[in-house]
């Protein structure tokens, strides 16, 4: 049984388990019950003995859920998560959960706003709708909402953070920007080692290929991030650290 955390970090999320289950998606059911298989780590006990989960949870929970969505037994997916280090960092997972995703084709759906928020796992106000519009997260299909599963999670997650929309959107023109021309630089490079090769070894080398390749691309990403960050964020906000 894990104890109350001293820490007083603004930025620490703390959720009951009805908190925990609206904003991942699934029923309070659900999570006990990942819990007692041991896909999820126990909640912190904290005054009168109310468990509270925080953002490690939420990460976990994204990434069973795409685990899932990749069409994984839960036997397979005790399995995965077993192989993972216990010490994950809800940011590790994050990056993992983007890894499996990339294995994935695009899937977009239309759905009502209720059922939109419910995907969403929170409540939805028309500003919101508007923002995540803005973000080509989600955008109006006749009487519902078009979106991309694969998105909206991250849309949901960038609307709290403490930036400006116009700041959003330059941010992802920036990675679209270089990913485009990596993406390119990349299939250039791999084209002379295909070009002789026959239509059935270049799928097969593609589909090899394309995890291992993301992979590499977000880890190099993450590490290059965290050290341009390190530069700044100390001076300007104290002690905190960059994870």
């Amino acid at each position: 049984m894990t104890t109350e955390p001293t820490g007083t970090d603004a930025t620490d999320l703390t959720l009951t388990i009805d908190e925990l289950a609206a904003r991942a998606g699934v029923t309070v059911r659900t999570v006990r019950f990942y819990g007692t298989k041991g896909l999820l780590p126990p909640p912190v006990i904290g005054p009168r003995r109310v468990g509270h989960y925080g953002q490690e949870h939420l990460s976990r929970l994204a990434l069973i859920e795409e685990l899932q969505h990749q069409g994984m037994t839960l036997a397979a997916i005790e399995r995965y998560l077993r192989q993972l280090p216990p010490d994950l960092s809800a940011h590790d997972l994050a990056i993992h959960r983007a890894v499996v995703a990339s294995w994935a084709p695009d899937t977009a759906e239309t759905v009502s706003r209720g059922e939109l928020e419910q995907r969403a796992g929170r409540a939805l106000g028309d500003a919101d709708v508007e923002r995540l519009a803005a973000m080509n997260v989600v955008r109006p299909d006749g009487d519902g909402y078009r979106f991309d599963s694969g998105l909206l999670r991250l849309g949901v997650q960038l609307l709290d953070v403490p930036l400006s929309l116009e700041s959003i959107l330059a941010a992802r023109g920036v990675l679209v920007e270089h990913a485009r021309a990596a993406a390119h630089e990349l299939a250039e490079l791999f084209r002379g080692e295909v070009s002789q090769r026959d239509t059935r070894d270049v799928k097969s080398l593609s589909a090899h290929m394309h995890p291992i390749v993301v992979q590499a691309l977000l880890t190099t990403f993450q590490r290059s991030l965290k050290e341009e960050l390190s530069e700044w964020v100390p001076a300007s906000s104290g002690p905190s650290q960059v994870g």
